[in-house]
């Protein structure tokens, strides 16, 4: 099923259907309705072709207004733009060059423990609260086609995202894990390309490992998140309910939207 819900993209990266995945209650998520992807800034003509014939319908940008000044997203001719910054800067580094990082990350294990940071502040800031709101407001006003969220790298602001709507359809979480952690399955080849280039340009060890985790998604950064929302609220349902101010009405009309 991984390779089922991967799409056709030729210029971009992470680009995965939400599709088929099971309820609690013994449903499945449609396919072809919610899309998490990677950055939409270096899609050609077919890449535009592929979102356009599914047909996205919303395209949602998580990504920080630096993020997107630099590489804007290329909008598929189906779809409206609507631009939710999880964060006012790209704290999870995924647009930042390898001599942004290396001037913060030279000690052992600094990546690491940034993301964990990250993660923990996804669940409590202001701008990732209104973020995720606005966003929950789009996939319950959408009644045809696909809505895709991206930020950069499609995993972090993007794999929050995942969590919070898997959830509030009703998927597990060992299964909503999985299929944060597929990030790191169908970026593999990438990501090891680029971080040997890294070895082969001279850079330390310590800044190849805390590009390593930059790059790539651990339990322990999801479950951060995780372990935040469950001190405070309780659970997850508490936290959509009580935070994002979800209503019970709207969770089930979600439900209806988007299970089978």
């Amino acid at each position: 099923m991984a390779n089922q819900r991967l799409l056709p993209i030729k210029n971009g990266y992470n680009f995965r259907d939400l599709g088929g995945y099971p309820t609690i209650d013994g449903r499945t998520i449609k396919w072809r309705r919610i899309i998490r992807t990677g950055s939409l800034a270096r899609l050609d003509k077919h890449d535009l072709q592929v979102l356009t014939s599914i047909p996205v319908t919303i395209d949602v940008d998580l990504r920080a207004p630096d993020e997107i000044k630099k590489a804007p997203d290329l909008v598929p001719a189906s779809a409206t733009y609507y631009h939710l910054p999880v964060l006012a800067s790209d704290e999870t580094d995924a647009s930042h060059s390898d001599e942004e990082i290396a001037a913060q990350m030279q000690q052992p294990n600094n990546g690491y423990h940034h993301m964990l940071n990250v993660y923990h502040r996804m669940t409590t800031v202001d701008s990732a609260k209104q973020a995720y709101q606005k966003l929950f407001k789009l996939l319950l006003s959408n009644n045809d086609g696909a809505l895709l969220f991206h930020c950069t790298a499609g995993k972090d602001r993007t794999g929050m995202a995942s969590y919070l709507i898997l959830s509030a359809l009703g998927v597990k979480e060992n299964i909503i894990m999985e299929d944060y952690l597929l990030t790191n399955i169908v970026t593999q080849e990438f990501r090891n390309q680029w971080l040997q280039e890294m070895r082969n340009n001279g850079a330390s060890e310590e800044l190849v490992n805390n590009r390593a985790a930059l790059a790539s998604v651990s339990p322990d950064y999801l479950n951060t998140a995780i372990t935040n929302i469950k001190k405070n609220y309780g659970n997850i349902n508490r936290y959509l309910t009580d935070y994002l101010e979800i209503t019970p009405a709207e969770i089930k009309k979600l439900q209806e939207l988007y299970l089978d």
